[in-house]
């Protein structure tokens, strides 16, 4: 490449200067293939011109845990090929759900010689190995989405996320205030951290008692009919919580279909979870705001590479929420949402 990598290992990351980040400003806003672009920004200095970005190229690979059809990720891509049209880099995103095969795309990325790695660390036992390949090839590495508890041990240079353990306390505490009793959370992938953390959350705070449903989230018909035939065998379930924006949509369904009076809240959104939320389907949503997810993970490497700065000092996770979306608030989000921004 025709720039100089930093050295990105954790004894590095502890001796440099704490730099503060426009990843802080970013934080003010409401929220396998290529893509590519030029910069609009509103700063300018010694690398940035009027609306363009005179820094050298480079390429970014941004890896995720993704699985297919979830519109939850189309999020996360848009704000990282915003942050890439901002930078002048080159974006190569990819994912797996299947964490070896996850795995064989960061290496894939390694062999590319790219310039820096976003990674989402769902299964971080099954990534480290290959994330140390990338650190020893002097590739800085930055975590996003899943991992908060993994990226400083596994030597990663930031993380953007939310703790999932507080935000599942959240929205136990909210439930607190609906008057739930029993609530059953839906797990769509067994053994993501993230996942079994929000429901573990859930349970530490909510009042009532907490049980876990299993589904496979890549068969939407089965998870219908799965959380239709719970509801239908324990009519005390007053509550579901999906761990998804499209598993909120089948679960409102499954319990018009079994005859339960069960309301359902969610983690996440999408277009059309903010339409359920206005018209009372769902009660309420708990927001990580995925766009600045991706868009920071990109822009952060791009600093990194181009002024040394560190999100976070290099210490600290860059938490992008919890926020609630309900009624009070959903008309605001909702022109963001259309977009496919929220």
């Amino acid at each position: 490449m025709s720039h100089t990598s930093l050295p990105c290992s954790p004894r590095f990351r502890r001796t440099a200067p704490v730099v503060a980040v426009a990843a802080a400003a970013a934080l003010t806003l409401a929220g396998c293939s290529s893509s590519s672009g030029g910069k609009k920004a509103a700063e300018s200095g010694a690398a940035v011109s009027a609306g363009k970005a005179d820094t050298p190229r480079m390429t970014i690979a941004m890896v995720t845990h993704a699985p297919s059809g979830d519109t939850f990720w189309d999020t996360i891509r848009k704000g990282a090929e915003a942050a890439a049209a901002k930078d002048n880099v080159k974006l190569i995103y990819s994912n797996d759900e299947t964490a070896a095969d996850q795995a064989n795309l960061v290496q894939n990325a390694i062999d590319q010689k790219v310039d820096g790695i976003a990674v989402t660390l769902a299964k971080p036992d099954a990534m480290k190995a290959v994330v140390a390949k990338a650190e020893a090839a002097g590739i800085p590495v930055v975590g996003f989405n899943a991992g908060l508890s993994e990226w400083k041990k596994q030597g990663l240079l930031s993380f953007f996320g939310q703790d999932e353990s507080v935000s599942g306390q959240a929205l136990g505490t909210r439930l607190n205030d609906t008057g739930a009793k029993h609530a059953l959370c839906v797990v769509q992938a067994q053994g993501d951290v993230n996942l079994e953390q929000r429901c573990a959350g859930v349970k530490k705070t909510f009042g009532g008692k907490t049980d876990n449903l299993y589904v496979n989230g890549t068969d939407m018909p089965s998870v219908k009919s799965t959380i239709t035939a719970k509801l239908a065998q324990d009519k005390s379930i007053d509550e579901v919580v999906t761990l998804g924006a499209p598993f909120a949509l089948t679960a409102a369904q499954a319990t018009s279909e079994s005859g339960s009076k069960a309301k359902v809240a969610t983690f996440d959104l999408n277009k059309d979870l903010i339409s359920a939320i206005e018209k009372g389907s769902i009660q309420f949503a708990v927001d990580q705001q995925p766009y600045l997810q991706g868009y920071l993970a990109v822009d952060s490497l791009w600093l990194y590479k181009t002024n040394g700065n560190y999100s976070g000092g290099g210490e600290q996770p860059i938490l992008t929420g919890p926020a609630f979306v309900d009624k009070s608030n959903v008309d605001t989000v909702a022109r963001f949402a259309a977009k496919g921004t929220r």
